[in-house]
Parts: structure tokens; sequence; C-alpha cells
């Protein structure tokens, strides 16, 4: 097998529901990325790319008709550029990622481009066809910003709880306290503003134009626990032992992330030389509402087929889209929690759906390569209980 690696990673910064990247469309959000990272290899030539492989998970607004490709085309890349969509909610864009991986391992691509868009803010509201003509009744719209939507009634109720109710199922399981939740909050905004103070998000972002945002527009520095521990809980009410607050979850977002995959070969053909290897995958699934401790499986999946083991890892990128759930996961590796999201993580950042997989992959190759160590994972929960995770192994380790 041909050997997949991941040469360079750009994103947007990250928007808040109805702020600065608001009026931008999320294909426009897409091809900024993509045109942005052909950029940054100083040798490649676009008719070199293979495929362009995107995650989204809505597909439902302006992002219909295969975003990758309209991306691909409004980025100016050449018309004879493949592109695909794929949607595994919160999962695309590190599935597309895993994709390209495949491809570039089965001697089919030496270069392809991969990455995630959401506009959370654009997501329309849609309104379900009558089974039959004419109804008398009155029909309701249904928004597609997040979670269940037109659901089938053979589900089973259990499994379609939202996404919040089931952080609460899963935090008493695991005996995920409220103290634990906002204490982890906390540090992910102090540590993702450090990491933009230090200059770190400086070479990983990019800005869009026509905004003004230089910066993840979700961050609150001035953030304390005491002030977390304030708010109060948004699913459950308190004296019945709700836990998830708006504070100790990941905000709603806009925003897009690129990456550049390639071969061995692909060093000569874009100028750039590896950052690190793609050295396992894995994907898992489990209950539906147990969607966040998904990634505990997948990640060592994932370990387990790039023949190491946790004890070997130095640094982890868990999309954080609850407090609970990241603690969850983190418990159950038995890792050392200092290791994870050293750079902040979602719960500051922001989590636009498709956006966040190659956000964290890109994220972890550079922080691998500015510590110098050897071996990093990256995971994500995703809605309707399924996780996935990648290894990757410094290639200046």
């Amino acid at each position: 097998m041909t050997q997949a690696y991941i040469y360079d990673a750009v994103r947007t910064p990250f928007g808040r529901f109805g702020g600065a990247l608001a009026g931008v469309r999320p294909d426009d959000l897409a091809a900024h990325v993509l045109g942005e990272q052909v950029g940054r290899a100083p040798d490649l030539n676009p008719a070199a790319i293979d495929e362009v492989v995107l995650g989204n998970a809505n597909g439902a607004g302006e992002e219909n008709r295969n975003v990758a490709r309209m991306a691909t085309l409004l980025a100016g890349l050449p018309v004879e550029l493949p592109g695909t969509t794929v949607n595994r909610l919160c999962g695309s864009s590190l599935d597309a990622a895993i994709i390209a991986s495949r491809q570039i391992g089965a001697g089919e691509a030496d270069v392809v481009l991969v990455g995630g868009v959401e506009s959370m803010s654009r997501a329309p509201w849609v309104l379900p066809k009558t089974e039959k003509p004419y109804p008398a009744g009155d029909m309701t719209l249904a928004s597609t910003t997040l979670g269940w939507r037109l659901v089938n009634k053979r589900m089973k109720p259990e499994w379609t709880v939202s996404l919040g109710e089931a952080t609460e199922q899963l935090a008493e399981r695991h005996g995920i306290t409220r103290d634990r939740m906002d204490e982890f909050a906390y540090r992910s905004h102090q540590l993702t503003q450090q990491a933009w103070d230090e200059g770190f998000y400086a070479d990983l972002t990019v800005q869009v134009p026509g905004t003004e945002l230089t910066r993840d527009e979700s961050v609150r520095a001035s953030s304390t626990v005491e002030k977390l521990a304030g708010l109060k809980t948004v699913f459950r009410p308190e004296e019945q032992g709700g836990t998830v607050t708006a504070g100790n979850a990941s905000p709603l977002n806009d925003g897009a992330s690129a990456a550049l995959l390639g071969s061995e070969k692909a060093a000569e053909l874009t100028g750039l030389q590896p950052l690190a290897r793609i050295a396992g995958r894995g994907a898992a699934a489990n209950e539906p509402q147990f969607f966040g401790f998904a990634p505990v499986e997948a990640a060592n999946t994932a370990l387990r087929r790039a023949g190491i083991t946790w004890d070997d890892v130095a640094a982890v990128e868990l999309n954080e889209a609850f407090a609970a759930q990241s603690l969850a996961c983190v418990d159950a590796w038995g890792i050392d929690p200092a290791i994870v999201n050293r750079h902040g993580g979602a719960i500051a950042i922001g989590h636009p759906l498709g956006a966040s997989g190659t956000r964290i992959l890109g994220t972890l190759a550079r922080s691998l390569q500015a510590s110098g160590q050897r071996w990093g994972v990256a995971a994500i929960c995703i809605g309707v209980g399924q996780g996935l995770a990648v290894v990757l192994e410094n290639q200046n380790a």
C-alpha cells in the first residue's frame, strides 16, 4: 500500500451563529479555503490534483447539489477536476480525509484536496411534501440547523432524543459531574485564547474576503469557572439533575476547512514536505443516544491498525461537542488530560459540523510539528451514534 501523508491544512476563523460569517454562502466559504489551500503549495499545478472530497452535514440549503463540485468551480480550479461530498454528520470532513487516504493508498491518486464546510446560520427551514394533495391542515417548517428533523416513526424513541438530552444520559452513565464539565469548558477557552495570542493559529487560518473576522468568534477569554457554573441548564432542570449548559457545550458556528493529502510523490508535485503520515484509521458505532462515547472505540481501532498503543500517544485532538462526552472519552482511554486539545477545542473554537474534522486533523499535524512529538490521534463523535479517528505520525519527529 502507498503511504498517505498530510502536507498542509488551512481553515477560516469560525464564526458565531448569526455572526461575522453569516452573510457568506457555504459554497463560497468552501471555495475560499480550497483556493487558499492550492495557493499555499508553491509548485502545485491544479491540473495535478486528482480529486476534491469535501464534508458537509446539512446539504439542504445553498450547499446542495454536491458542494465539493460547486466549490471547485467557484474556486476557479480546472473544470476537469472531479469532486464528491461526504455526509457523516459531524465527522464529514474527517471522513473526507479518510476516503482520500484510501484513494492514495490504493494508488488511485497522488494529490487529493479535502475539507469541509458548514453554515449553521444559513441552514434553511424545510417543509415536507404532503402525502396527499391539497392538505386542509397547517404545515410546520423544520429547522435544519442541528439535530433530528423529519424523524421516521419507526425509529426507537430512545434513539431520537435531543443531542443535549443524550449527553445528559451519557453524563449519568459515566458519572461526569457539572463541576468537571465547567472546568473543562473554562480550559478550552483559556487554551484557545493562549494559542491565538502565541500565534499558533496564524498559519492555520485565513480571513474570509469581505469580512473582518480574524479570530474564532466564539472564544470567551474572560469566562471563568464561576461564570460557567452560574449558567442555567438547557435540556434538563437542575433540580432534575441537569448538567449541560450553553457554556459547557460547543456553540453553533459557520466556517470551512481544507487540507492537502498526498502520496510520497506529492512532495515533488506540490513543493511541500509532508507534515505527518496517516498511520491508522478507525470508525465505530454504538446506540444513537450515546453518540458522544463512540470515539472511544474508533480511536482504539485506529491505534491498533497503526500498531501502537495509548502509551505512545503524545497529543490528542478530540472534537469537543460537549464537555461531558469529551471527559467520558478521556476517562475511558485512561490518558493524561493534559495532552488533549492543548491549543483549545470546539467549546471555544466552535463546531461548524462539516468543517470540524479537517480542523482537528490540521491542528493535530501542526501541533506535532511544533512539539516534535511522534504520535497523535484526531477523534470526533458523530450524531446517531458514530465515531471516527485518525492516527498521525509526525514525519519530522
